[in-house]
């Protein structure tokens, strides 16, 4: 099928679903899942944004902004993540862990609201990559219309264009807890300490960047073609990120690339090990 033809199909079954609440974050995906539940159900949707120290404050701005301009109904949550049981210690199904609270309370929320679906922004690309998150979807019977229609981001990112969406070049995020090693655990000073230095390499114009955490040590992911440019600026960068609170400062010479701490775990011991929370992989789908 053509893009076009993806978005007819999306339309439909956005429609099919007569109300839909649409977990948003103000990412890529989410927005433009909302903006297209917009236009096939009207005032039919609304959305609900999580709020927790998993997830960058000027996110949550930046997501409210963009409902007040679709003309949607913005509703909010606060969960105390690092409260929900095995969060705090990371392990392999984190992600599992974390949307299985969070959705079932946006579940929730969705039913109180009006709305007999709960939508999430996955697309076909998110099939690529080691995602125990999705297994919490599927429990949970949350929809996600974008995979549904076979969309995959390039497809979005191009209709989000089409359609003016603020969002369609915005950088591909990640709640903040996927930035440390799995194993190593979590608090709101490290989460903090994570969120002021990307803040900071944001600011020096990076199109794309992580900042990894082992231990004491931060390992800095941006784009490889701007590798050159970040080595130029090594001391500045190191003096900065020491200053948040790290003892050790690295520039990953490979580049960015979405999901590294997933490139040391063996999926298939991780299943095995957290049956209940960790999708069925293919032998060799490990990012």
């Amino acid at each position: 099928m053509t893009t076009d033809e993806k978005y007819d199909v999306l339309i439909g079954k956005l429609k099919e679903t007569g109300s839909l609440a649409v977990a948003f974050s103000g990412g890529v995906d989410s927005s433009f899942l909302l903006y297209a539940a917009k236009e096939a159900l009207g005032n039919r949707v609304f959305a609900i944004t999580a709020g927790s120290v998993f997830f960058p404050d000027h996110e949550y701005d930046e997501a409210a902004s963009l409902c007040r301009s679709l003309g949607v109904r913005h509703m909010t949550l606060q969960e105390d993540v690092l409260s929900v049981a095995g969060i705090k210690n990371n392990p392999a199904n984190r992600c599992y862990l974390c949307k299985k609270a969070l959705f079932g309370r946006m579940l929730a929320m969705a039913r109180e609201g009006g709305a007999a679906f709960l939508a999430e922004g996955s697309n076909m690309d998110d099939m690529e990559d080691y995602r125990p998150g999705m297994q919490a979807v599927a429990e949970l019977g949350v929809r996600s219309p974008l995979k549904e229609a076979g969309l995959g981001k390039a497809e979005i990112r191009s209709l989000s264009k089409r359609f003016s969406l603020p969002t369609w070049n915005r950088p591909s995020k990640a709640c903040l807890a996927s930035r440390f090693a799995y194993g190593e655990t979590l608090t709101e000073e490290k989460l903090k300490m994570v969120e002021s230095a990307e803040n900071y390499l944001d600011s020096l114009g990076f199109s794309q960047l992580r900042v990894r955490v082992h231990g004491s040590l931060a390992r800095i992911e941006v784009p490889a073609e701007e590798i050159p440019g970040a080595a130029a600026m090594s001391g500045m960068l190191s003096k900065k990120l020491k200053e948040a609170g790290f003892s050790y400062v690295s520039l990953d010479l490979t580049g960015f690339r979405s999901g590294s701490m997933n490139e040391v775990i063996d999926t298939g011991k991780a299943a095995a090990a957290h049956p209940d929370g960790l999708p069925e992989r293919r032998k060799n789908e490990q990012t």
